[in-house]
């Protein structure tokens, strides 16, 4: 029932997770999609990519909604294009969010991310099969 391969201590785990390659990195920063979305698609989260439209859900920013500029996979969060706050020498600096704080309410479609979309799309029969089998 349990994966042998896989630790559960935490040092290990938020080792294995700080020093992900970026093929993996990829796939952690994944934001859910809004009911309609998660409905339309039969999905509950995809990897957060530039334009699309995301809605913050947790903290002081919440239920603010803009385009996301920037996935910064290095630093684990993403920017969101009017989320920006005045520093004291008058500059603007773009506050980070982390994905998993998100909700994608728009989605910048493309050949490959349909193709995603569809490779993800649950089947609802496959579980009644697979029950069937056992």
């Amino acid at each position: 029932m349990f994966n042998e391969g896989v630790s559960n201590q935490r040092r290990k785990s938020r080792k294995t997770h700080f020093s992900a390659p970026s093929f993996l990195r990829r796939k952690i920063m994944s934001a859910h999609l809004s009911k309609e979305l998660s409905t339309k698609y039969q999905t509950r989260s995809i990897p957060v990519r530039n334009g699309d439209t995301v809605k913050v859900m947790l903290g002081p920013n919440k239920n603010r909604e803009g385009k996301v500029t920037e996935v910064y996979c290095r630093r684990w969060c993403i920017h969101i294009e009017k989320l920006v706050k005045e520093k004291t020498n008058g500059q603007k600096a773009k506050i980070p969010i982390h994905p998993s704080n998100v909700v994608v309410t728009n989605l910048r479609l493309d050949k490959n991310r349909k193709a995603l979309l569809a490779c993800k799309k649950r089947d609802t029969g496959d579980k009644h099969k697979m029950k069937e089998m056992d």
